[in-house]
């Protein structure tokens, strides 16, 4: 998965891989790794992406919904136990867990 952007409007691509392709690259992300569990939430016809970390993450849970639009996600009413907002917040992008764990 390649992530474009920042904030609101980002770009999400994916890709499938072979199993050599995927043996080749595994080891360069060494130390540049994260574990997390998803769960997937249906909430009043948007999906919540759950995210509960693991490892030196722990302790860790997000919350991300994607939207067709940004008037979609401006009418979005998140429930009442979503924690703060860090859509503009760099430190939670999965890259930068990675590398200098948690904000």
């Amino acid at each position: 998965t390649i992530k474009t952007g920042e904030g609101l409007n980002r770009g999400e691509y994916e890709i499938e891989i072979q199993r050599g392709q995927f043996e080749l690259l595994w080891p360069l992300t060494e130390s540049k790794r994260i574990e997390k569990t998803r769960y997937e939430i249906v909430y009043n016809n948007s999906l919540i992406e759950l995210d509960i970390y693991k490892d030196s993450l722990d302790g860790l849970v997000t919350a991300e919904v994607e939207f067709h639009s940004e008037k979609d996600s401006t009418m979005f009413i998140p429930p009442d136990w979503f924690g703060k907002d860090v859509t503009n917040d760099k430190r939670y992008k999965n890259k930068n867990l990675a590398l200098d764990g948690c904000p």
